[in-house]
């Protein structure tokens, strides 16, 4: 009988791990499907009118380069040869500078161009890196995680339009697939440290280790934040090897700004073959950021749970110091420092003499009857027929 017990348990926990990993990876999946169909939209929809806007400058860029050929070539007023070449070299720099902002290659306006009887239908097709397939991805994954750096941009109105749509429901999704793999890092880096905890119990009795529970956490969230900053500085070795004109610390730089998402779009790589590594790095490190906002914010949740058990002791004692007020407040003073001390800068028992035993709630505890004993013995006072009102403000900031 138990041994049946035990293999249905087995069964169970079994079955909820699958389903479990089968939520986590299926909004993953769910995320990169939608990402890869918005780039292919985004490609359907903005690659024509790229064509066209290149096609446009090449037209009038070979104009502006004939007619400068021309003025140099069969030019017969000397006296006014130089002013002429400096207006035609100035209309024709203004178009070459115009073309390559716009991603327009000089190896499409060859010199066969030059002469007008060639129609642009003997012209070689222009092809343009700008919203191939990869190039889209990266883009609809630069919208979802809200990064965007400004280099690729819709330019149609129908763009414009299906990017409003597609980042209203995708940025919720994003932050959700982010959150939710955020949590399985810092659950998976919670159960290391407990593995490490257990299997190597030397390790807590180093001197460098604290020994209270707040010590603990914030050596966590260290450890956490050089993981983040290693990360970003494996992500900045692969850029440098990747991009030819970049060094470490263009790479580096362009991680924490992309990890970030500040995206200010001053550096963007470049190669289209590492596109997609490069988007799968940035949803990596996004998850791994989350996780370390996740830490802290667990460390700030049981914070206020401690602080919300105090709450019931702490309202009495404002209430019966309301009842009785009118007496020296030094001592209200010196007892509400306690308390706070206690909860802003946790005390750290370094003296071997004191006991290691004794919780952060327990030091809250003692604080808040030490507030009550002083409040028991000024109650023999004679109460003044002026009431004054305490007020306790704890304010929570959200991370």
């Amino acid at each position: 009988m138990n041994s049946d017990t035990t293999k249905q348990f087995i069964k169970k926990e079994t079955l909820r791990k699958i389903k479990s990993i089968g939520g986590h990876v299926g909004l993953l999946i769910t995320l990169m499907l939608y990402t890869a169909i918005g780039g292919l939209v985004f490609r359907q929809i903005e690659l024509p009118a790229e064509l066209r806007r290149l096609e446009r400058l090449r037209a009038k860029l070979r104009m502006q380069r004939y007619r400068f050929v021309e003025t140099v070539s069969n030019s017969t007023d000397v006296f006014n040869l130089h002013t002429l070449v400096s207006v035609e070299l100035r209309t024709y720099e203004e178009a070459v500078q115009e073309a390559a902002e716009a991603g327009l290659l000089i190896s499409f306006v060859t010199d066969i161009t030059d002469r007008p009887e060639f129609s642009e239908l003997e012209l070689p097709p222009i092809v343009t890196e700008r919203w191939n397939v990869l190039q889209a991805v990266f883009f609809a994954s630069t919208v979802l995680t809200t990064i965007g750096y400004g280099n690729v941009v819709p330019s149609t109105n129908w763009g414009r339009i299906f990017c409003i749509f597609f980042a209203f429901v995708g940025i919720p999704l994003t932050l959700i697939v982010i959150a939710d793999w955020g949590k399985l890092f810092a659950n998976a880096v919670v159960h290391v440290g407990l593995m490490v905890k257990s299997k190597l119990p030397f390790l807590a009795k180093l001197s460098f280790i604290p020994t209270n529970v707040t010590g603990r956490r914030s050596l966590g969230a260290c450890a956490a934040i050089m993981l983040l900053f290693l990360y970003l500085a494996c992500g900045a070795g692969m850029f440098m090897l990747w991009e030819d004109d970049w060094d470490f610390f263009d790479g580096f730089y362009f991680c924490f700004v992309t990890m970030t998402t500040i995206g200010f779009g001053d550096l963007v790589p470049k190669k289209p073959k590492y596109t997609l590594l490069c988007t799968l790095y940035i949803l990596v490190g996004l998850a791994l950021t989350s996780t370390i906002i996740e830490l802290v914010r667990r460390q700030y949740a049981q914070s206020w749970r401690r602080l919300q058990r105090l709450s019931g002791p702490l309202a009495e004692a404002l209430r019966k110091l309301g009842e009785q007020a009118g007496g020296d407040m030094s001592a209200l003073h010196s007892d509400l420092r306690k308390v706070l001390t206690v909860i802003s800068m946790p005390r750290l028992k370094w003296s071997a003499s004191i006991d290691r035993s004794i919780t952060k709630d327990q030091e809250w505890e003692e604080a808040v009857e030490a507030v009550l004993r002083d409040i028991a013995i000024s109650g023999t006072q004679a109460p003044s027929p002026k009431k004054s009102i305490v007020q306790i403000v704890v304010y929570e900031s959200s991370v």
